[in-house]
């Protein structure tokens, strides 16, 4: 039986509780750095394909060509599914822009579809299969439910591209540039993975109690969809829509700090230094360069220069979901897919973590402290 007094008290938000352990990704706050197994994930980013860095999460290496031939032809398999379309034609009854929503209810109907099972009944290799089928038809359904809801005839795959080059064709319509294609693939690389936050967190609780894939994956795209998770990087773009101009940024961010309303796209529950992911993506952006980029860029100095100035010894600075918004719209991304878009990157991750937490058969069972009113009567009392 748990008594209150043998529980130990952690801080709110299990900050700074390490909880599990795994050999997926590191990230370490101080220093401004995070790691992909061994391989710094930012670099990853720059050189490294989706795929590979796919095949790095779920297999635990970088593939050789071989072995990414075959993982690329295992993907586009499971992306020519013939019950994805019945899936979509349910999964489109969900109302809202949003194909999260739709996302949330299609996994669970294309698993229940093709017969998946608990990861508590499969071997290591039934799991890997249901997880990367599940992951390679994100993309699939996202766009899918994307393109129904904005009344567009679906595009049949371009041939010889990729799972970003596919999106983003699936996306705008047209072919996309190769710098392009690089940009949004940096991004997404960059996102798949980022230690125990909350979606990855609720993504392994699931899977801790035996569960399929899908019901894991399902229950991790409600927590993303909340707006101090993936629902940020739409709210950063918000921002700059309403400074409009440069003249305008350091007014509006007065007026902001003063009445402490919080500047979205800035500050990070873990690095008290700058995000390395902003990092990267601020590179990308100069790269991608335009009008809404330099102003992108004054937006942040501006805002860092203030927050030194208005809240001295707190580190804040960019985070990802700020850049990561400008190199989506710079992408021709609409904004109504961000949260979207972070979603097909962190599928990834988050189904190498439901194979890391399913070889380990001890259920995530934490225990609350109670502080509501005492019992009315005494428990020997209550019994009579």
């Amino acid at each position: 039986m748990e008594h209150n007094d043998q529980l130990i008290d952690v801080p709110r938000g299990l900050s700074g509780v390490a909880v599990a352990e795994t050999a997926i990704s590191d990230v370490r706050g101080l220093e401004g750095f995070y790691q992909y197994r061994e391989w710094p994930a930012t670099e990853l980013a720059r050189t490294s394909t989706f795929e590979e860095v796919w095949h790095l999460l779920v297999a635990g290496h970088l593939p050789d060509p071989v072995e990414l031939a075959g993982f690329e032809a295992r993907i586009a398999a499971a992306r020519q599914l013939p019950e994805l379309g019945e899936v979509l034609d349910a999964a489109s009854a969900v109302p809202g822009p949003d194909p999260v929503a739709g996302l949330k209810a299609a996994l669970p109907l294309l698993s229940a579809r093709l017969g998946m099972r608990p990861v508590y009944d499969l071997d290591d290799e039934g799991r890997l299969t249901d997880a990367v089928t599940l992951a390679a038809a994100t993309p699939v359904l996202l766009t899918g439910l994307h393109r129904r809801r904005a009344g567009l005839e679906p595009l049949a795959p371009l041939p010889g591209r990729g799972t970003v080059a596919q999106y983003l064709y699936q996306v705008t319509g047209h072919e996309p540039s190769v710098a392009h294609e690089r940009a949004l693939s940096a991004y997404l690389v960059a996102a798949m993975d980022h230690g125990f936050n909350a979606s990855t967190f609720t993504a392994r609780v699931i899977a801790s109690t035996g569960a399929d894939v899908a019901s894991c994956l399902a229950g991790a795209l409600g927590s993303l969809s909340g707006p101090l998770h993936g629902g940020a990087p739409a709210r950063a773009l918000d921002s700059l829509d309403e400074v409009g101009e440069a003249s305008r940024i350091e007014p509006w961010v007065r007026g902001q700090l003063a009445t402490g309303r919080r500047i979205m796209g800035f500050g990070h529950a873990v690095y008290r230094t700058v995000d390395p992911r902003a990092v990267l993506l601020s590179g990308v952006a100069r790269e991608l360069g335009g009008p809404r980029v330099a102003f992108a860029l004054e937006f942040e100095q501006t805002v860092e220069r203030l927050l030194a100035e208005l809240k001295p010894g707190r580190e804040l600075h960019a985070n990802v979901e700020f850049y990561a918004a400008v190199v989506m719209e710079q992408c021709g991304i609409p904004r109504e897919l961000f949260t979207a878009t972070f979603a097909l990157a962190r599928t990834v991750g988050w189904t190498a973590h439901v194979l890391e937490q399913a070889r380990d058969r001890k259920i995530i069972r934490p225990s609350a402290r109670y502080v509501g009113p005492p019992l009315a009567v005494p428990v020997g009392d209550a019994a009579h």
